[in-house]
């Protein structure tokens, strides 16, 4: 199925795609024919995998464990770094950053349930996603969320190939855990900010899986 957040993208794509299968039907030379077919095919293809809308069940553990702080998103953990202040979290904090390639699911869910303190976009750059910098001058989305044992924060950020941030979350908002909540179009990267008292449960290198992978626990 296609994700709600990415339907006008998709068939977008889908249309090209068929039109290039369509064209293939018309006279010309088979070599013309053949890449025709096998590009409206691989456009076809490419969109269903990227915008398609898997399951992802939550992990048991998390349903009953306030403390722990979920993957938001599926990728690779790139950088875990200490942060002297947040602002969002007012002190300090560690941050992990974790990177979408294109062929890694996009639709994003809330990392824990809470109330959402703060929702808002920041216009920015186009650096490659897995650039530090990306984290502070790319186009984003911050969000900050009071769960039940402490204040985290988490932004969606665009890549060299992303050009779109897609999400339905407000301030006020109360949310759950492994709910969906938005996407990143193409190559990206997502940040979650815990307290730096929490236990960090992830290292560089480590693939996530959203709503499975446990980022963190709180300590409050």
């Amino acid at each position: 199925m296609i994700t709600p957040y990415g339907r006008d993208n998709a068939f977008l794509m889908l249309g090209i795609g068929a039109c290039l299968l369509l064209l293939a039907l018309t006279p010309m030379p088979v070599a013309v024919q053949t890449l025709s077919v096998l590009l409206g095919l691989l456009v076809i293809a490419f969109t269903l995998w990227f915008f398609r809308d898997a399951e992802r069940p939550l992990l048991p553990e998390a349903e009953a464990n306030a403390h722990l702080i979920m993957a938001p998103s599926d990728g690779k953990v790139v950088n875990v770094d200490p942060v002297e202040h947040s602002p969002e979290l007012g002190g300090p904090a560690v941050q992990i950053s974790i990177f979408l390639s294109p062929v890694n699911l996009h639709v994003n869910r809330y990392p824990a349930s809470g109330t959402i303190a703060e929702a808002r976009y920041i216009p920015g750059k186009y650096l490659m996603a897995f650039n530090p910098k990306s984290s502070t001058e790319n186009e984003r989305s911050i969000f900050v969320l009071d769960t039940p044992t402490g204040r985290i924060s988490y932004q969606q950020i665009t890549g060299f190939l992303a050009r779109r941030i897609v999400y339905d979350t407000k301030t006020g908002d109360v949310v759950r855990v492994g709910e969906r909540f938005g996407m990143m179009k193409f190559g990206s990267r997502m940040d979650v900010t815990v307290p730096a008292t929490a236990e960090i449960c992830v290292r560089p290198g480590d693939v996530v899986r959203s709503s499975h992978t446990i980022l963190a626990r709180l300590k409050g």
